[in-house]
C-alpha cells in the first residue's frame, strides 16, 4: 500500500496518521498543500486533523481550495481511497467529496476525550476489520464535529449503509449520532474521530488499529 498524506498550515495529526498507515505496512509520502500532483501510483490520500489555516472563515474551506485538494478530488473520482479524519472530514465536506457539513458543536465548547463508537457498517475496505455492531473506544478532540445533512442525505445514507460509525453516547449533537460515512463507492471515509489516536498501546489503546491492518489488506489484494 501507497499512502500519501496531506500537509496544511495548521495541520497537527498528520505525522500521527503516517505512522498509523506505516505501522500497517504503507509506504508513506507526506505532501504539501501548495503541491498540485500527488505521487505517482498512490492507494490511498490520508487528510489529517488539525486546524488547517487556523479554521478561518469555516472549518476545512480554505484548504479545500488549496491546489492539491483537486489532484486529491481526482484520485477519488477516478476510484482512489481516501480517509479525511476530523479536520479532514471537514475538508472533504467542503470539496463535495463527501455530503452534509460540520457544525459547531452542540454545547459550543471543544472537546477531548475519548468516546465510544459503534461499527455501522462492516461492508467497506475501511471497517471490514470489525463486526458491524462492535463498539470501538477511539479519541475526539474538536470544536465543529457536529454532522448535519439534510433529511434526503440522511435517508440516503441510512438506506445505502453509508453510515461507518456512530457514537454510542453523542458528544456533539451529529444528527443521527453519525461519526463517520463513506461515499457512494465506499472508497472515500470521513470521520471525526482520531483512529490514528488508537494505533499505539502507548497512547492508551489500539482500538484503531483494525481499520489500518484491514485496508492495508484489502489493498495488498486488490
Amino acid at each position: 500500500m501507497r499512502a500519501a498524506v496531506v500537509v496544511f498550515p495548521g495541520s497537527n495529526c498528520d505525522r500521527d496518521l503516517a505512522v498509523a498507515f506505516e505501522q500497517a505496512g504503507a509506504e508513506v509520502t507526506m505532501v504539501w498543500h501548495k503541491d498540485s500532483e500527488l505521487p505517482e501510483g498512490i492507494d490511498i490520500v490520508g487528510i489529517p486533523g488539525g486546524f488547517s489555516y487556523g479554521d478561518y472563515l469555516r472549518c476545512g474551506a480554505i484548504a479545500a481550495n488549496s491546489p492539491i485538494c483537486k489532484s486529491v478530488a481526482a484520485h477519488a473520482a477516478r476510484g482512489g481511497y481516501v480517509m479525511g479524519v476530523c479536520n479532514g472530514f471537514q475538508v472533504l465536506t467542503e470539496t463535495g467529496m463527501l455530503p452534509g457539513a460540520l457544525l459547531r458543536n452542540a454545547g459550543l465548547k471543544y472537546i477531548c476525550k475519548t468516546v465510544g463508537l459503534k461499527v455501522a457498517t462492516q461492508a467497506s475496505d475501511f471497517t471490514a476489520g470489525y463486526a458491524k455492531g462492535d463498539v470501538i473506544d477511539i479519541p475526539i478532540a474538536h470544536h465543529d464535529g457536529n454532522y448535519f445533512a439534510d433529511a434526503e442525505t440522511i435517508a440516503a445514507l441510512k438506506g445505502e449503509d453509508r453510515i461507518a460509525f456512530s457514537y454510542t453516547d453523542n458528544p456533539n449533537g451529529a444528527i443521527a449520532d453519525i461519526a463517520g460515512i463513506l461515499s457512494e463507492n465506499r472508497r472515500v471515509l470521513g470521520m471525526m474521530p482520531h483512529p490514528e489516536r488508537a494505533a499505539d498501546a502507548g497512547h492508551g489503546g489500539t482500538d484503531g488499529v483494525a481499520l489500518f491492518r484491514a485496508l492495508a489488506g484489502a489493498l495488498a489484494t486488490a
